[in-house]
């Protein structure tokens, strides 16, 4: 046991205090009334002569203020608590094919205010982080219950080049594996890198875990994305892929080129149900708020210090409440 106020335990010293200053007063009223009990005036509880039980109502007293007084030091202990958590990786595309306007203003500006309100629906036992794609994968934002850090790296996110699907899978499995392993992090604004390739885990290690891959679905790049979605199929990480665009597609300029981009919801739909995620369509940004009830985070069982000054206060209060009660229904008097 630990606590949050420890000099305060020095105010138990008045403990000792009061028992002293209690049997003085005992002492005082035993030589008050030394010339008169013999005359049967003074009497214990149900008329009987008094003994022990006359101290028993102060002694239940004083134990509750010695508790209450130790509670002044704000007691914290291990305690096994459930609670629900979960990590979520929102994989944006950042492909050129995201500039394309079939969803308004844009699909990446559609993405992003869908992935901000799903961020707004989240416990804060699910930590959430943000994953960029589109040649390659990179990190914007380790996982993590700050809602304003998650809304400031979602706003940074705009269009870039080719789309490797897999590469956003991996670069969401090696986030997900970064922020369960124990030491530090350390992330830099450096320009992004392709991360390693994750260590292999146990099938079924991060059952908690989702990844809200949000993407037009067109892979022009390698390597394959459903052998990227098996791996985190065999790592026990569902997938939920968010189709942004319109199946009749529309012309976008890349690079001084104008290219036809349109959803591949084959593609999209394979992904999640390699993993055992689900598939949606995001004709509009409410439809990602759909993917909250599927999520499924679990509730865990885990170990965390907490501050049991409540407990100490509410069994002073019970034991004050005993005493004084006995007091009372005895000498008909508070200690």
């Amino acid at each position: 046991m630990t606590f949050i106020w420890p000099h305060m335990l020095w105010s138990l010293l008045l403990v000792p205090l009061f028992v002293v200053g209690y049997l003085l007063l005992q002492r005082r009223r035993r030589r008050i009334t030394s010339n008169y009990g013999s005359l049967g005036i003074v009497r214990g509880p149900f008329g009987r002569t008094p003994g022990f039980t006359r101290h028993l109502p102060q002694t239940i007293f004083l134990a509750g203020l010695a508790i209450l007084t130790f509670t002044l030091a704000r007691p914290q202990a291990v305690v096994s608590l459930p609670r629900v958590e979960g990590t979520v990786i929102l994989a944006f595309d950042v492909s050129g094919s995201m500039a394309a306007t079939d969803f308004k203003p844009t699909r990446m500006e559609a993405a992003k205010v869908a992935a901000q309100d799903f961020i707004q629906h989240q416990p804060p036992g699910v930590v959430i982080g943000v994953v960029g794609f589109s040649d390659g994968g990179f990190a914007v934002q380790p996982p993590t219950n700050d809602r304003d850090a998650l809304l400031a790296s979602i706003k940074r996110l705009s269009p870039q080049n080719g789309t490797s699907v897999a590469h956003g899978i991996e670069a969401s499995l090696n986030t997900i594996n970064a922020a369960n392993q124990a030491g530090p992090l350390t992330y830099s604004n450096l320009l992004p890198t392709l991360t390693p390739t994750p260590t292999p885990v146990p099938k079924g290690t991060y059952t908690s875990a989702v990844i809200v891959l949000l993407s037009d679905g067109e892979n022009n790049e390698s390597p394959d994305p459903l052998a990227e979605a098996q791996v985190a199929a065999d790592r026990g990480v569902r997938i939920y892929t968010v189709g942004i665009g319109s199946a009749a597609g529309t012309n976008v300029h890349v690079n001084g080129f104008t290219v036809h981009t349109q959803l591949d919801e084959a593609t999209l739909k394979q992904i999640a149900q390699i993993s055992g995620g689900a598939y949606f369509n995001a004709q509009n940004e409410q439809d990602l708020l759909k993917i909250y009830d599927s999520l499924g985070s679990s509730v865990v069982v885990k170990p965390e210090k907490t501050e049991i000054t409540s407990l100490f206060a509410g069994a002073s209060i019970l034991v004050l409440l005993i005493g004084g009660v006995l007091s009372l229904a005895w000498f008909s008097r508070l200690p």
